[in-house]
């Protein structure tokens, strides 16, 4: 069996081994993946272009944005590039940048969703003190926080997780390089025994940031329900929903994938799953806010027309007839 010393590239787990099936693979990721690089650009663009989303939401809303980006060219290129190419390996300082970059895009993402809850709470419970609590600065600590907590706990992961002695083979049984499959390839029960206990402090951690989600809902729904209008609720109740529904997502794909039994697992099973996890929240959370936020969707409607205008518009479209 080859250790850490002398592995130069790792098997990932392929989705299958018929060609037709490979390619089908290929189209949808391919499908997915420009689908969501199409909708989180059009959120930066109209967060970034749009003054009446130039607010601490918004400011949250462009950086979970990029989380979901990262995402997405961390783990589906490699996949799609193996599956054009009826390939199954990734390099071994590859699977160490692949692991790094998605530890550190999913670690800041939810760290953000728990800022995005704290805004929601401000803003419904404590309305009076939102441009204090919220000002610019505040957002910017707190975003700067998120992204830094996310790169710490990814370097600390990463850097530990390979320094592990690897004596199992070098066969993982995901299609793209993740903390719990490396450690079974590990042949160093002391280091395993050390990752361990940095993923259970990760999981105290996103457990604590649960907590607190929970405990601000609470709070925000009992708010919400001593609004003396129907109106009034419902517009409270439809700037927290998109939140509670992407916050839903992640946390309901990510239970699944790390808590799911044993006995019923199977690698065609453990595929579904790891793709519901890894792929499908970043390309549906920019539909989420999309379909419930009405300014980012006036937002929207405003810059593709804006585009569609311009392409009209512009001199290389205009027919002036033969010279």
């Amino acid at each position: 069996m080859p250790n850490s010393s002398s592995l130069s590239q790792f098997l990932l787990l392929a989705f299958t081994d018929r060609r037709e099936l490979q390619l089908l693979h290929f189209w949808l990721f391919l499908a997915i993946s420009l689908a969501a690089l199409l909708a989180n650009s059009l959120i930066l663009s109209a967060v970034a272009c749009d003054h009446h989303l130039h607010t601490p939401m918004g400011f949250f809303l462009l950086n979970l944005s990029l989380t979901d980006l990262g995402c997405i060219c961390t783990t589906v290129p490699k996949a799609m590039h193996n599956s054009l190419h009826n390939t199954t390996t990734i390099s071994y300082k590859g699977c160490a940048a692949q692991l790094f970059f998605f530890v550190f895009y999913i670690s800041a993402e939810y760290f953000l969703l728990t800022i995005m809850c704290y805004d929601r709470y401000v803003a419904i419970c404590k309305p009076l003190h939102y441009g204090t609590l919220l000002g610019s600065r505040a957002c910017a600590h707190m975003a700067a926080a998120a992204w830094a907590t996310g790169f710490l706990n990814s370097l600390l992961h990463t850097a530990n997780t390979f320094s592990l002695p690897l004596c199992q083979g070098n066969a993982l049984g995901q299609f793209f390089c993740e903390i719990p499959h490396i450690l079974k390839l590990s042949c160093s029960h002391s280091g395993y025994l050390r990752e361990i206990c940095f993923l259970v402090f990760s999981a105290c951690l996103a457990f604590g940031c649960f907590v607190f989600i929970v405990f601000s809902y609470v709070q925000i729904f009992r708010a919400v329900l001593k609004i003396p209008s129907q109106q009034g609720r419902h517009k409270a109740f439809s700037t927290c929903l998109p939140h509670l529904a992407v916050v839903s997502l992640s946390l309901s794909t990510g239970t699944v994938e790390h808590l799911k039994p044993l006995s019923i697992s199977s690698p065609s099973l453990d595929l579904i799953v790891s793709v519901l996890y890894s792929v499908v929240p970043p390309a549906l959370n920019p539909l989420i806010y999309s379909l419930r936020n009405q300014e980012l969707k006036d937002a929207l409607k405003k810059l593709i027309t804006g585009c569609f205008s311009h392409a009209i518009n512009s001199p290389s479209s205009v027919y002036y007839g033969p010279h």
